[in-house]
């Protein structure tokens, strides 16, 4: 991409060209659009709407109980298809977090003393668009880029993303979506050749054997959790996982396997299932390519193997391999466990060749069924247009980027024919000087992002970093040039989609305090100052940028034409995609994808993908002899806690401070007593933490909750090859009682090749 194609330029101070008068006096003006306007009409005074939750990927439908036209209570829907009348400790709370003392409420410039001061709009705006205008003509579109995330509206993530790559020439953009369904997309599209998740949740009611590998939805999910519990078939529930988590514990049985030994255990599952037998042979000979191929490589594979690298025992791993074979319904779960791995994408694709052999795909209560994180995650998978563009579509296509221009009536040439860098790279370009303007929106990625020391002295390179956040606090608004103030869920309106493809509806329940936008509102404000707003006329609200991803879904697997509006949504209960407009309605409230057994490659056929399992990167040696896991801390607690933190009930509900779970028999060994406090090192970084002394932890193995800013100071940064996502589950450190002698850890830790 050359300067010369955004030849557009904001006039100096006229932000908004095309409004008169005081730009809060416009905000008034447009009732329940902008932070400073009313709720909408539609909207009772006292009354009840319902809206989709904010926090995790489930997806579940709250009502919200209005008095005076603001939002003071909630409770969960019964009637929603998705928890019906269920919710999660997060849902009860969903409200709590948009009146806390710290929200950001106007804009802030970092003053020449350092400090973030107040400013106003036209000011902020101005100034952001002069800043990266002038880093991008001089050192061109590759030098800006963005990080996204998967909490905020689908129509707000193609706003962004349109604007960043068509209107502002952006080249680089990404969302923390790539820190947990990277690897989930990777598998999907090479293995059914689109990102298409096939299950709905009944199938958690429907299954007679359901495999959950790296994933604890009792805590991650526990409204999945509850459909588990609603099945009425005696299930035989499977746990695989180093862990005896709380959904291990819950389980009929719990493989608890050496961290990472994964593949290895699921080829050698595959094997045995070829040896006995167990196949759906006509499936695999009408609906797949590259069976035999597999079944080659396999063949070294064998129980003996298996139960070396992973530590059960041959004969139990045998006992699975003929469960899974023998005929019942079987369905196969994951999330973070398999995705946040240094090679998730294969792992997870070990699942679907399960899946696809036995021909546990299309049916009820089966599946190779990757569950989703965040709310909003499939959003961003499918509408971002970030690493993928609009549609689920190929930025390198040809055809897919006529077909974009032609729907939104820009000029084709506004369109880039290379994909742009994923997450990890954006990163390394700032460390490199390549990137020297980052635009953050939604998310925390100096807490989250993976060697968290390493990250903070790199975004301190920038020329000039913007964050757009609901709070002044959090790590990375604090490192900001210019902070914009967003509203959050409740304080603006929009559509997310869950983990099962389901569309859902939020509403607009309360003003945003002081000055603070949606975030649809402030990508208006960014397109006048960066002068491309003509572009964006027809983007005028969430709802008519709803209809123009309608147009972007036609003919796409993931087609939604046939779903009218919102209200439309309102009264189905949600609506999964595809639903397009051809198809014969009603449909049903549930449905699951390739019933008919065709997947989305050309031929119309899945495909086995494989390859052999790598060593763990970071193995433990002599001086770091414990693998570090890391993972959900409880169903209170969610991500950096940016929002959770703020709610007395939540805090209540899990230790309130950073806690290490280690096995018995290490802690006899090192000395080390319950509620000691410890000191963990890796190779990046030395932390404190109080001792858990617990055998849900295996020897050899201390476990950590993602949500403590600590905990990804020690994490080691190496990224599947295939999906670019970090590899957060597995590390060397060591721990020792707190203030005793050790001798300094290394600070060598190389960097892995990819």
């Amino acid at each position: 991409m050359s300067t010369t194609r955004f030849p557009l330029r904001p006039a100096k101070n006229t932000l908004l060209r095309s409004w008169t008068g005081p730009l809060t006096d416009k905000l008034v003006r447009v009732p329940g659009e902008f932070g400073l306007g009313q709720i909408p009409a539609s909207t009772r005074p006292d009354s009840t709407v319902a809206s989709v939750c904010g926090f995790c990927s489930t997806g579940c439908s709250l009502n919200i109980h209005l008095k005076n036209g603001e939002a003071i209570n909630l409770s969960p829907e019964k009637n929603y298809p998705v928890n019906l009348g269920m919710a999660c400790p997060k849902g009860w709370e969903a409200l709590t977090p948009l009146s806390a003392p710290d929200r950001a409420t106007t804009p802030l410039i970092r003053d020449s003393s350092g400090n973030l001061a107040p400013t106003d709009w036209q000011t902020a705006m101005s100034l952001f668009a002069e800043k990266f205008t002038s880093i991008r003509d001089t050192h061109g579109p590759g030098a800006l880029a963005w990080l996204g995330t998967g909490q905020i509206a689908t129509e707000e993530l193609a706003f962004l993303g349109s604007l960043g790559k068509f209107g502002i020439g952006i080249a680089h953009g990404d969302g923390n979506t790539r820190q947990c369904m990277a690897t989930a997309v990777a598998a999907y599209k090479q293995s059914f050749g689109f990102d298409a998740p096939p299950y709905t949740y009944a199938d958690f009611e429907e299954s007679d054997v359901l495999v959950f590998v790296g994933a604890n939805p009792c805590i991650a999910h526990p409204i999945m959790w509850q459909r588990v519990m609603r099945n009425q078939r005696s299930p035989e529930i499977i746990v695989i996982d180093p862990r005896t988590t709380e959904t291990a514990s819950a389980a009929t049985q719990h493989f608890a396997i050496q961290p990472k030994s994964d593949l290895v255990f699921f080829y050698a599952i595959a094997r045995q299932l070829i040896e006995d037998g167990l196949l759906d042979k006509n499936f695999i000979e009408s609906h797949t390519n590259d069976y035999a191929e597999f079944a080659t490589f396999v063949a070294d594979y064998t129980l003996a193997r298996a139960a070396d690298a992973s530590g059960i025992p041959a004969e139990r791993i045998l006992a699975l391999a003929r469960l899974i074979g023998s005929g019942k319904r079987v369905s196969f779960w994951w999330t973070m466990g398999v995705n946040q791995s240094h090679e998730g994408t294969r792992l997870a694709q070990s699942l679907i060749n399960l899946a696809l052999m036995t021909g546990n795909i299309g049916k009820p209560g089966t599946g190779a069924n990757s569950i989703t994180g965040q709310c909003n995650a499939m959003g961003s998978r499918l509408f971002s247009n970030t690493t993928g563009l609009l549609g689920g579509r190929d930025f390198t296509n040809p055809t897919h980027r006529t077909e974009v221009a032609t729907i939104l009536g820009i000029e084709e040439s506004r369109i880039p024919e290379t994909n742009c860098h994923p997450y990890h790279r954006i990163i390394e370009g700032i460390e490199s000087g390549e990137i020297k303007g980052l635009w953050v929106v939604a998310t925390n990625p100096a807490h989250s992002w993976i060697h968290q020391g390493k990250f903070r002295d790199i975004i301190a390179k920038l020329e000039c970093l913007v964050v757009q956040d609901m709070y002044h606090t959090t790590e990375t608004a604090q490192a900001a040039h210019i902070l914009l103030p967003s509203a959050g869920w409740g304080e603006k309106d929009g559509t997310f989609i869950n983990s099962e493809r389901r569309f859902g509806r939020f509403r607009k329940v309360r003003r945003a305090p002081g000055q603070a936008l949606a975030d649809f509102h402030i990508f208006q404000l960014a397109s006048h100052a960066f002068g491309c707003a003509e572009m964006f006329e027809k983007w005028s609200s969430p709802e008519a940028v709803f209809k123009i991803l309608r147009e972007l879904s036609r003919g796409r697997p993931c087609d939604i034409t046939g779903i009218e509006g919102y209200d439309h949504l309102d009264e189905a209960g949600g609506i999964q995609w595809p639903f397009p407009e051809t198809a014969d309605k009603p449909l049903a409230t549930e449905r699951r994808l390739f019933t008919d057994g065709k997947f989305h490659h050309p031929d119309g056929r899945a495909r086995f993908i494989f390859s052999a399992p790598t060593p763990l990167p970071e193995p433990t040696c002599a001086e770091f002899p414990l693998t570090l896991l890391t993972g959900r801390g409880t169903s209170a607690q969610w991500h950096t806690q940016t929002r959770t933190g703020k709610s007395d009930v939540l805090r209540k509900l899990h230790p309130a401070s950073l806690h290490a779970e280690i096995n018995a028999e290490d802690a006899s060994r090192l000395g080390i007593l319950p509620n000691d406090k410890i000191e963990i090192s890796s190779r990046r970084a030395t932390i404190t933490a109080t001792a858990h002394v617990t055998n849900t932890i295996a020897p050899g193995q201390i476990f950590l909750p993602m949500h403590d800013p600590a905990t990804n100071r020690l994490t080691f940064p190496v990224f599947d090859p295939h999906s670019h996502q970090p590899g957060y589950k597995a590390c060397a450190v060591n721990i020792r009682v707190a203030g005793t002698c050790r001798p300094s850890p290394s600070r060598r830790h190389p960097v892995p090749s990819e």
